[in-house]
């Protein structure tokens, strides 16, 4: 073989060296065939090629496999934290026994607190645990749920800082005193602090504000920014109304609202208020809906607020047990004094008598007035009776055409919301679709035919023999079913007659039909 791989051959191998080069130098500089070299270098070029190749999709390999079990354990993390964020619904408050009680970020109790807490998560055996200590726990419980939603929790030095020390007062009920307050970046609020001496009362509205208010977002509906829960204070955060409450434009003496912006507050409300009945996760009922309680913003829209009395229920419950009076007197729908259960069907009531007070821009109650006019809704209702309605509300100062069709709508829907009977009560859907004029409003049975019958009944138990022969001698206006049970009440009442029921109420169900 030769040196570079080719045949032996049997001729001599002559090698010409130029003139003047040593033939150490020629060797040295000798090129072997080109042929060979090509093969050789070629060769090593596409060995480095495909080796450079490999280098790149390893590495890219590395890098696919690195995104993607970054991305998978984000989704996993993810997952978790959408599982955890549902928490308990809010009307659980129980404690377990290996649950911590961690205070949100913003705000910390004092050691002293965080230390009973604690205690009763984990009782050790056979000790007594006092009551103060599950009560307080049990409301940790409560705010450590809650901050997992929308409302912050503040501490008493931010809302000091909010308030300015309490310098201005916004108003002041029965639970506590409003402050006015800003936020560092200049966004207003409302900060609602609760009287501390009312101890359980205190806290029960505390837990219905933001265990209600608190998961809700609707425009028409007051947004509850965050709470302060301290053991020497309570407080809420609202975003800030400017205009007040709807009262002060109904019953005070400045009264610049037009009848069309009037109109729009009544639709407003009703949707709030369908919201809360009919689109939460939960039915909120609110119990006390009254012009007091609609807020209004820079530009008049309305806003249902103050919800210390609400309570929530799951939607497939049709009843609600109540364990006290709630709501306001003039408002507050007849079953709610009676011990019997209640629907969200006495919110409509309460929304009919302030669509009344709407229409007449005035108290339904009014002492000052004549018999006849002294009570708004039982007015409206004669008036509607003897088609004058038109004249009631030109008597309310509606003159224009196109108001007075409105203001017509308004007192029919009215009347129906305060039906006597619940389930004679459109829900809150169908009274802003009659407002905005999407339904017919069919004529309303008299809502206080229970009145009448009421106090018929009131005078026939009196035992006052003149009393009942008039009554009988009358001449009828009301319904036969209320006659005939009057029919033999010429004759004098014996003792086991005056103690004989004359009227019997309405038929209470109260099977309502389902939120859709």
């Amino acid at each position: 073989m030769s040196l570079y791989g080719g045949p032996v051959t049997s001729d001599p191998i002559v090698f010409e060296v130029p003139a003047g080069v040593t033939l150490e130098d020629w060797l040295n500089n000798r090129d072997p065939p080109a042929d060979e070299f090509d093969k050789f270098t070629s060769a090593f070029n596409t060995a480095a090629e495909a080796n450079k190749w490999l280098i790149v999709a390893g590495e890219v390999s590395a890098v696919v496999t690195t995104v993607a079990v970054v991305l998978i354990a984000y989704a996993i993390i993810k997952c978790l934290y959408k599982a955890s964020d549902r928490g308990l619904p809010y009307t659980r408050l129980e404690m377990g026994q290996g649950d911590s009680l961690p205070s949100p970020s913003t705000s910390k109790l004092p050691r002293k607190a965080t230390a009973n807490a604690s205690s009763t998560t984990r009782p050790p055996a056979f000790n007594v645990i006092q009551n103060s200590q599950v009560e307080a726990a049990t409301m940790e419980r409560f705010l450590n749920s809650m901050a997992k939603e929308k409302p912050i929790r503040f501490s008493t030095q931010q809302l000091a800082d909010f308030t300015q020390d309490y310098s201005t007062i916004l108003g002041s009920g029965g639970f506590g005193v409003v402050y006015k307050g800003e936020f560092p970046n200049g966004v207003r609020v409302a900060i609602k602090v609760l009287k501390g001496n009312l101890g359980k009362r205190v806290e029960e509205q505390f837990m219905a504000e933001v265990s209600t208010i608190g998961r809700t977002y609707h425009v028409n509906l007051v947004r509850l920014y965050g709470f302060c829960f301290d053991p020497m204070m309570q407080a809420l955060v609202y975003e800030f109304m400017e205009n007040g409450s709807l009262d002060t434009f109904l019953f005070g003496e400045i009264r610049a609202v037009e009848w069309k912006k009037l109109h729009e507050i009544a639709i407003g409300t009703a949707k709030g208020m369908a919201y809360l009945h009919e689109e939460c996760q939960q039915r909120i009922i609110h119990y006390d809906i009254k012009p007091g309680n609609v807020l209004l913003d820079s530009k008049l829209c309305p806003k249902v607020a103050d919800f210390g009395l609400a309570k929530l229920c799951n939607r497939e419950s049709t009843h609600v047990t109540m364990t006290g009076f709630r709501g306001t007197p003039g408002y507050t729908a007849p079953e709610l004094w009676m011990p019997f259960p209640v629907t969200h069907k006495c919110d409509v009531y309460s929304y009919g008598m302030l669509l009344f007070e709407i229409v007449g821009r005035r108290r339904n109650h009014n002492p000052n007035l004549s018999e006849s006019q002294e009570w708004l809704p039982r007015w409206t209702w004669e008036k509607f009776e003897k088609g004058e309605l038109m004249e009631l509300m030109e008597r309310c100062g509606i003159v224009e055409e196109e108001e007075k069709g409105k203001a017509e709508r308004m007192s029919l829907v009215a009347l129906w919301c305060v039906q006597h009977s619940p389930e004679e009560r459109p829900l809150m859907s169908t009274v802003v679709k009659m407002l905005e004029g999407g339904i017919e409003i069919a004529p309303p049975p008299n809502p206080f035919q229970y009145l009448v019958s009421a106090r018929l009944d009131s005078t026939m138990s009196s035992g006052s023999i003149e009393d009942s022969n008039s009554s009988s001698s009358r001449e009828p206006t009301e319904k036969p079913s209320i006659e005939s049970s009057y029919s033999s009440s010429s004759r004098e009442p014996t003792e086991k007659d005056s103690s004989k029921s004359y009227y019997t109420p309405i038929k209470r169900t109260l099977e309502i039909e389902p939120a859709k």
